[in-house]
């Protein structure tokens, strides 16, 4: 019998994950990383390669994945890749996306296509240390454009799901313990 996919994903290994770890909840914890290396200026090489998943150390990913982080020239950049602002943009729209289109599947839901458009706004005096405002975002907004048969109900529900189930909206959303330390390089 023909494997069964719905929006691009097989149900039977989505299944047989969801079975594996309800009999073993250890494998859900993962472990991710990046590296980071600051170039010159406001440039940053950020590099994603193994990860922690499933009990055991993920080394299928042959080559890193890197990702070049500077500012645009009116922030004293040289536009030599996203800001991190941008990318944390990047990060939330994915999420949003793979929640969205996953738990569709896993519903039978088929999509036809799914876009979004994301923004936020921020005032870098917080940044620049001119003003008592926050650093970050003040706040995002993101639109989705979604083509299916479904009526409108079963989309707004999905939308609703995939901000409940979106690890990337939750980090956001909810304030997360961060650890920061150094090490002198000899």
């Amino acid at each position: 019998m023909a494997a069964v996919t719905v929006n691009g994903i097989q149900l039977e290994e989505l299944q047989n994950t969801i079975h594996t770890i309800q009999q073993n909840p250890e494998l859900a914890k993962f472990k991710f990383r990046t590296t980071n290396k600051w170039e010159n200026g406001t440039h940053n090489m950020a590099m994603v390669k193994e990860f922690f998943s499933a009990g055991v150390e993920d080394e299928s990913r042959k080559t890193p994945m890197v990702f070049d982080e500077d500012e645009p020239p009116v922030l004293l950049g040289n536009n030599k890749g996203a800001n991190p602002v941008e990318y944390v943009l990047v990060a939330l729209s994915g999420c949003l996306t793979t929640s969205l289109v996953a738990h569709a599947a896993a519903q039978g839901v088929q999509l036809k296509s799914v876009e979004s458009e994301l923004e936020g706004n921020l005032d870098v005096r917080g940044f620049l240390g001119l003003a008592d405002v926050r650093n970050g975002y003040e706040g995002i907004r993101v639109t989705f454009r979604i083509e299916s048969d479904e009526p409108d109900a079963k989309i707004r529900e999905l939308v609703e799901l995939a901000q409940k189930r979106s690890p990337v909206f939750d980090i956001i959303t909810n304030r997360v313990p961060v650890t920061v330390g150094f090490e002198r390089q000899t």
